[in-house]
């Protein structure tokens, strides 16, 4: 076999269909993001980021950098091994009481990443379960279904964010047949959040675990950030919380939140968790920080809400098609791949604004869009320039306009 010819080809199909991914080479500034220095063959220019997940800045918060600069200079930069093997440092003990303490759980079990805890937590329960069937939402991340996938269970799709659906197909399994049901708050693409509690009806009513996926959700609603389920009062009912420290937290890594004995549980049988080098304990001490800070202060939410809002308003104002929805994230839909990044490279290289095409397979093929996510430190003239951009953008490329904005085909 010819695998070079393989690959070039399957990279060609993929610049063939508008679906090949560019990284765009920024630097972002600590104290002015988001604004940032594109590097491109041509030289260098300015630009505002409209894409990030850092959703409230707590990167750049200097309570975050003061934290991890301090742990840097006490213990070095790795964490020297696994959690099992000299990897365990003081700093994410604290960080795991931390986070207990943030969802009202026994316990915590860091991760290196979310895409980690959902793969290694989900792989694991429903594997060691004997019998295990795991209900999963038919818009779940791909960290999710790969966790399913490699823990081998039998696994059934319940339509998304219905109950009846989930009702229905929790009422063909015998009852005492352990069941898992696994699910998001928020979900990244369409912003659309899930009936928790009547979620958590319909899986207590058959004896089911819940496993909720909280990561564009932590940091960013609830008194404390302690997510959806916080905010809507029903955290007590959920069997695992999994988040992310590298959205509205502004570091990296994931966790789990739950009983002592699940995360003892998941922590000596799950192999991405044992056999993965820990995070460096500046991360976890940055983390900690950031956490701590939103814990206590809800100016950065409420901020960003009210741009959000206004990034919204203008939208309808100019005619540009977006899906509603009750999150911080704002889909501008275009429909086309190819079109979706002409659009993008267009904003980026004639008015210094980033944001990347979202295409199949990350969402469905014809539902092609941008993916703005609003920040407390964006200003109003920033807003000014992104909705002015894509509106004489919208009349170059022809695209339709609408006097009302569209709701998401998942709400």
């Amino acid at each position: 076999m010819d695998y070079e010819f393989f690959f070039r080809e399957s990279l060609d199909s993929l610049h063939d269909e508008g679906r090949y991914r560019v990284f765009a080479d920024i630097e972002r500034h600590a104290g002015s993001f988001p604004h940032a220095t594109h590097y491109k063959k041509d030289g260098r220019s300015e630009v505002t980021v409209w894409c990030s997940n850092d959703y409230l800045g707590m990167g750049q918060h200097p309570a975050v950098l003061n934290a991890m600069h301090e742990a840097i200079d006490r213990c070095g930069a790795g964490a020297g091994g696994t959690r099992n093997i000299s990897g365990t440092t003081h700093y994410h003990v604290l960080l795991e009481k931390e986070l207990a303490d943030l969802h009202g759980t026994e316990d915590s079990l860091l991760f290196t990443s979310g895409y980690v805890s959902n793969w290694a937590s989900l792989g694991t329960l429903a594997s060691r379960l004997p019998g295990c069937v795991v209900l999963s939402d038919a818009y779940n991340h791909a960290s999710m279904i790969e966790g399913i996938r490699h823990s081998k269970a039998e696994k059934q799709i319940f339509a998304h964010n219905d109950p009846e659906d989930l009702n229905r197909k929790l009422s063909e399994l015998e009852h005492d047949r352990p069941k898992l049901v696994a699910f998001e708050s928020c979900y990244s693409m369409d912003g659309d959040i899930a009936p928790i509690s009547e979620l958590c009806d319909v899986a207590d009513a058959h004896g089911a675990m819940t496993y909720l996926d909280e990561v564009h959700a932590v940091g960013l609603y609830g008194p404390r950030g302690g997510g959806l389920a916080e905010e809507q009062g029903v955290s007590h009912r959920l069997t695992v919380i999994e988040g992310t420290l590298a959205k509205a937290f502004g570091v990296v890594g994931g966790y789990i939140a739950a009983s002592t004995a699940l995360c003892d549980f998941v922590r000596s049988y799950a192999s991405g968790f044992i056999f993965t080098t820990a995070l460096p304990p500046a991360v976890a001490a940055g983390a900690t920080a950031s956490i701590q800070h939103l814990k206590s202060s809800s100016a950065e939410r409420e901020l960003q809400r009210r741009q959000v809002a206004k990034v919204r308003a203008q939208l309808d104002n100019a005619g540009i098609p977006h899906y509603e929805n009750p999150s911080h994230i704002v889909p501008v839909m275009v429909g086309d791949p190819v079109v979706c990044k002409n659009i993008t490279d267009c904003l980026l290289d004639r008015f210094g604004i980033y944001v990347q095409p979202i295409n199949y397979p990350t969402v469905p093929r014809g539902t092609e869009r941008l993916r703005i996510t609003p920040s407390p430190i964006h200003t109003d003239a920033d807003i000014n320039h992104l909705v002015g951009s894509l509106s004489t953008v919208w009349t170059e490329f022809g695209l339709q306009r609408t006097t009302q904005r569209r709701k998401s085909n998942a709400a």
